[in-house]
């Protein structure tokens, strides 16, 4: 989930607490891992809106689309992690990427072969076969260990920490990258991973590669018609078998993917400064959002659209009543990487569809 990603859940990448997030959001990344692990459960989504023709369907969304380009690797590199830490890598041979945002940089990048081993939240297709050794915020240096890594990555909000610091004190060069919370976060967090692989060249074709795609993406964007507004989106955390219901705020990461798709959030526009606020009838209300985002295991967690209409206050909302959902595959949506322009065209394509059934 970016909690990337990383699921990033709330995600960046999927997963976090960002920035300083707070203890509420910890814990709900905590039982988001397990639900993943688990499985969410529940009755699918009766009635729900369904998306527009040009969204991505499940199986492209959990597919990643590599360089054509052949990387020219150039070792050794030294690059500054984002904890302050300087690290010199000299070989990219055995790559263990400590979240899914990253091992999906890593294999965009041409890199996948190389990669020995994944995280949890790491659901696209062709990491499936790989190893599971961590779980997002319960790394196992031991098991990181015993697969000899020659470089590890990790983000800044990958831990505990001790289980970084036995990994660095074993000798293995380990890079911790920055999360990303914003589309503008998206070319900074490619160049930092190619260069740590010591593939700058490659980095530089992706980065422009993911730029173009966004950029088309959000030229087909449709300006509100005369004497409308643009929606209010309202971004929901939910995992309704541990009564987590949440509402994202200014931090929450999906901002400015909703802004991207010509709407508002509406949780920032009511007031909401933080990351996560726990739902109530109140701040519903003043958000008044006109469409829900969700993650799709999330919504399958609380019953579908039937069952998150009976959580207080949702049924009352403007979106509520007209059962205006929209929900994208977890192991993507906050992950601000090589396929948020799938991302992002699927939003739009059930924001605003072309055959207007959601209006």
């Amino acid at each position: 989930m970016r909690f990337s990603q990383d699921f990033a859940p709330p995600g960046r990448d999927t997963g976090r607490p960002r920035r300083g997030r707070t203890g509420l959001l910890t814990a709900a990344m905590s039982l988001a891992t397990a639900l993943l692990l688990t499985g969410c459960g529940g009755t699918g989504t009766p009635g729900a809106r369904t998306a527009g023709a040009g969204a991505t369907t499940a199986a492209e969304a959990d597919r990643i689309e590599p360089l054509t380009t052949v990387p020219a690797t150039k070792l050794p590199v030294t690059v500054e992690s984002a904890d302050g830490k300087r690290t010199t890598i000299t070989s990219a041979d055995r790559i263990v990427p400590l979240t899914g945002g990253l091992s999906e940089i890593v294999f965009t990048l041409g890199l996948g072969k190389q990669v020995v081993a994944r995280d949890i939240t790491a659901t696209f297709e062709q990491a499936a076969e790989l190893p599971v050794v961590t779980r997002a915020h319960d790394v196992s240096a031991e098991s990181v260990l015993s697969l000899r890594p020659t470089v590890v990555l990790a983000d800044t909000t990958t831990g505990p920490a001790e289980a970084i610091e036995q990994i660095r004190d074993a000798g293995i060069p380990l890079v911790v990258v920055a999360p990303a919370v914003e589309l503008a976060d998206v070319g900074r967090r490619i160049d930092t991973v190619a260069a740590a692989l010591g593939v700058p060249k490659s980095g530089s074709e992706l980065k422009q590669r993911t730029q173009d795609r966004v950029d088309a993406v959000r030229t087909s964007v449709p300006a509100p018609a005369d004497g409308e507004r643009k929606p209010r989106v309202a971004f929901l955390y939910l995992r309704g078998s541990a009564s987590v219901y949440l509402l994202g705020g200014r931090e929450s990461g999906a901002s400015s993917l909703l802004e991207a798709a010509g709407a508002v959030d509406a949780g920032k526009a009511s007031g909401l400064k933080k990351d996560f606020t726990a739902i109530t009838s109140e701040a519903l209300a003043k958000a008044a959002p006109d469409a829900i985002l969700v993650m799709s295991k999330g919504l399958e967690s609380v019953g579908g659209v039937d069952g998150l209409v009976k959580i207080p206050g949702i049924a009352e909302t403007p979106a509520g009543m007209d059962r205006r959902i929209l929900s994208i595959d977890d192991g993507v949506l906050l992950n601000y990487g090589p396929r948020t322009d799938r991302v992002l065209s699927e939003l739009v394509a059930q924001l605003h569809p072309k055959d207007g059934a959601a209006k």
